[in-house]
C-alpha cells in the first residue's frame, strides 16, 4: 500500500483521518505523494479522505464567445503537451454559460483552431467519453445538484438581497476603506425568515458561506506557493437568481467530476483559485494541482490584444502560417529545454516538457521572430510540398490560372527567398509581373540611372527586340538570355553594374528584384502561355517595349536639372 505522511502519520490510500482545521490537507491527483493544503483558523476539525490518484487528466476549457486567442492556444497546448508526456488524458471542455456571447460558430472555430494545430483532445465535443456532456450549457442540473447538497448542508445559504441594497453595502465598505465585501445579512436568517421571503417570490441568490478568518494557501506547481486571507473575500454567490450557476461553482464542479488532475492555466485565474479551493473542499473533493502559467505581453509589455496586430490562431493561419511553427513559438513563450535549441515538432515537445521548466514570468510576443520560425519551418519541408502549396495559394489568389506545372516550379524556386509565410508567395509574384517605370524613373535613383545613360540603353534594348534577338534569346531560356546579355553588354562597351542596373530598369520597371535573368524569362513565358489571370494587370514584355518606346526622356533630364538648380 502506497503511504503518505502528514504530520508523522501514516496514511493509507482511502484512509479517513481527522485533522484540525488549522492545517487542512487535501490530497492532488498526483503519482506522487503530495499535497495543496487549506490553512484556516483552528476552531473545529474536519474529516477528509486521503486519496491519491496516479492518472494525469488535464483539460482546456475555452469560452466560445470568438476566436482562440494565442494566449488561448498556449495554455491548450501546455495541457495537451503535459498530458501527452505523463501518458495521460487531454480533455477538451466548452465553457458557454454566457448564453448571450456563446455561438456555436465561435465553438466550431476553436474546434477547427485546434485541430489544426495537431492538439487532439481524447474527450470532449465530437470525440465523446466518459465523464460528458462536455458543454456547460448541458451540465445545469449537475450544478443544481451540488447547489442543493452545499445548501442543506449549511455551506451555502439564499440571499434575498436586492441590487440596491449590495449596492449600498459597497458604498459602506467604501467609505470606511474596507474591501468591498457582502455584509453577511442573510447568513444567519431564521427558517421563518427565508420561508416567508420564498412565499413572497422574492429573488435570490446562493451564497457560499467563507470562514471570516484565517488562510488559504496553495503550492502552485509554477509559481510557487500562493496564500490569501480569507477575510477579504465574503461570502460569495454560486448560483443566481435566474437559476445560472456562477463560473467558478461551475468550474470546480466541472473539474471535480471529470476528475482533473491538474489545473494548467493564464495567470488571470490566480484569484479564482481561492473561491474554487473552498468549493472543493465543501463538497469533500480531492483538491487538484495547479500550475498558472505567466500571460502573454506585447513588446510594450502590456497584455497582448489587438491594438498590437493579429491575436487570434485563425488570423495566423489565413495569413498563411504553418501549424507546426505556431505550435513551436508559442511553447518557447514561457519554456524551454534548457538548452539554447529553439527548433521543436511536436513529438519532441512532448518528449521534453516539463512544467518545471516554465517561467513564472510574462513571455513577449515577438511576431517578427514568429515569421522568422515559420520561414524556417517552411524550408524544412519537402520542396514539393511547398511548390504545391505555393501553387494553390497563387490561383487562389487569381493570380495564375494553374496551380501546377513548370511554369509554378520556376517562379518558386526565383522567389522562395523571400517566403517566410505562404501569403509572401502572393505579392512577390505580383510584384514580379508589374512593371512601375515611371515611378522608378521618378525616384532619386531612377534619375542617376538616367543621368548614366540608360536612355542610351533604352534605343539598343528596342533594336535588339525589334530585330527579333532578344525574343529568340528569351525563348531559349536561361542560356540564350546570357549569351544574349553578354553580347549586348559587349556592343554598348558595359558590363556589371553598367550594364545590369540599366537593364533591369528597363525591362522590370524596378531597382532591385531577384535573379534578372530568370525574372526576364519568366516575365516573357508567362506573355506567351496564358498562365497570368487577365484581373491581375500583369504588363507583358511586348507591352513593356511599347511603353519604352513612349518615354520622353529629355522632360525626365529637365526635371532633375530643374530640381537641381
Amino acid at each position: 500500500m502506497k503511504m503518505a505522511t502528514l504530520a508523522g502519520i501514516g496514511i493509507g490510500t482511502g484512509t479517513r483521518l481527522v485533522v484540525p482545521q488549522s492545517k487542512f490537507i487535501l490530497p492532488r491527483h498526483s503519482s506522487r505523494n503530495t499535497f495543496t493544503s487549506i490553512s484556516l483558523v483552528p476552531k473545529r476539525t474536519f474529516s477528509i479522505s486521503a486519496s491519491l490518484s496516479s492518472e494525469v487528466r488535464v483539460r482546456f476549457a475555452p469560452s466560445p464567445t470568438g476566436n482562440l486567442h494565442v494566449g488561448g492556444a498556449r495554455t491548450a497546448l501546455f495541457n495537451y503537451l503535459y498530458a501527452r508526456s505523463k501518458g495521460g488524458k487531454f480533455v477538451l471542455r466548452i465553457e458557454d454559460t454566457d448564453l448571450e456571447r456563446s455561438t456555436k460558430e465561435s465553438e466550431q472555430a476553436v474546434l477547427r483552431d485546434l485541430s489544426w494545430l495537431g492538439l487532439e483532445w481524447d474527450e470532449g465535443p465530437e470525440v465523446g467519453g466518459d465523464y460528458g456532456p462536455y458543454r456547460q450549457s448541458e451540465r445545469n442540473d449537475l450544478y443544481k445538484q451540488y447547489a442543493e447538497k452545499l445548501l442543506q448542508s449549511g455551506q451555502v445559504y439564499r440571499c434575498f438581497c436586492s441590487n440596491e441594497e449590495l449596492e449600498q453595502m459597497k458604498e459602506i465598505a467604501k467609505e470606511k476603506q474596507l474591501p468591498p465585501v457582502y455584509s453577511g445579512k442573510w447568513a444567519h436568517a431564521t427558517d421563518e425568515e427565508v420561508q416567508e421571503e420564498l412565499a413572497k417570490g422574492t429573488p435570490c441568490t446562493y451564497r457560499f458561506r467563507v470562514p471570516k478568518e484565517g488562510s488559504l494557501k496553495i503550492n502552485d506547481l509554477i509559481r510557487g506557493e500562493v496564500s490569501w486571507n480569507l477575510d477579504t473575500l465574503g461570502d460569495f454567490v454560486i448560483m443566481r437568481s435566474n437559476g445560472q450557476p456562477v463560473y467558478n461553482f461551475c468550474v470546480t464542479v466541472d473539474d471535480a467530476t471529470m476528475a482533473i488532475s491538474h489545473i494548467i492555466r493564464a495567470e488571470e485565474h490566480l484569484p479564482n483559485t481561492l473561491r474554487q479551493a473552498l468549493i472543493y473542499k465543501a463538497l469533500g473533493f480531492p483538491m487538484p494541482s495547479f500550475a498558472h502559467v505567466s500571460l502573454i505581453l506585447a513588446p510594450d509589455r502590456s497584455k497582448l490584444s489587438k491594438r498590437h496586430g493579429a491575436t487570434s490562431v485563425g488570423q495566423y493561419k489565413d495569413m498563411g502560417y504553418l501549424p507546426q511553427a505556431i505550435v513551436n513559438y508559442l511553447a518557447l513563450l514561457g519554456w524551454s529545454d534548457g538548452t539554447n535549441a529553439e527548433f521543436f515538432t511536436l513529438e519532441q515537445l512532448v518528449e521534453k516538457f516539463s512544467l518545471n521548466r516554465v517561467n513564472n514570468s510574462g513571455a513577449i510576443f515577438d511576431s517578427t521572430k514568429l515569421r522568422w520560425m515559420n520561414g524556417q519551418h517552411l524550408k524544412a519541408l519537402p520542396t514539393e510540398e511547398v511548390i504545391k502549396t505555393v501553387g494553390e495559394q497563387w490561383k487562389s489568389a487569381s493570380i495564375l490560372n494553374e496551380s501546377e506545372g513548370l511554369f509554378i516550379e520556376d517562379a518558386f524556386k526565383l522567389l522562395e527567398g523571400g517566403i517566410d509565410v505562404i501569403t509572401d508567395a502572393e505579392k512577390l509574384l505580383s510584384d514580379l509581373l508589374s512593371y512601375p517605370l515611371h515611378a522608378t524613373l521618378s525616384s532619386s535613383e531612377g534619375r542617376d540611372i538616367i543621368e548614366a545613360g540608360l536612355p542610351v540603353v533604352a534605343d539598343s534594348l528596342l533594336a535588339a527586340y525589334d530585330s527579333g534577338e532578344l525574343v529568340a534569346a528569351l525563348k531559349e531560356g536561361i542560356p540564350g538570355w546570357q549569351k544574349w546579355v553578354k553580347a549586348f553588354g559587349k556592343s554598348l562597351k558595359r558590363k556589371g553594374k553598367s550594364l545590369f542596373m540599366p537593364l533591369r530598369v528597363l525591362l522590370t520597371g524596378k531597382l532591385h528584384g531577384p535573379d534578372m535573368g530568370e525574372s526576364i524569362v519568366l516575365i516573357h513565358r508567362a506573355g506567351t502561355s496564358g498562365i497570368v489571370a487577365p484581373e491581375v494587370g500583369f504588363v507583358t514584355l511586348e507591352e513593356r517595349v511599347n511603353s519604352l518606346r513612349q518615354v520622353d526622356w529629355e522632360a525626365f533630364i529637365k526635371v532633375e536639372s530643374a530640381t537641381v538648380a
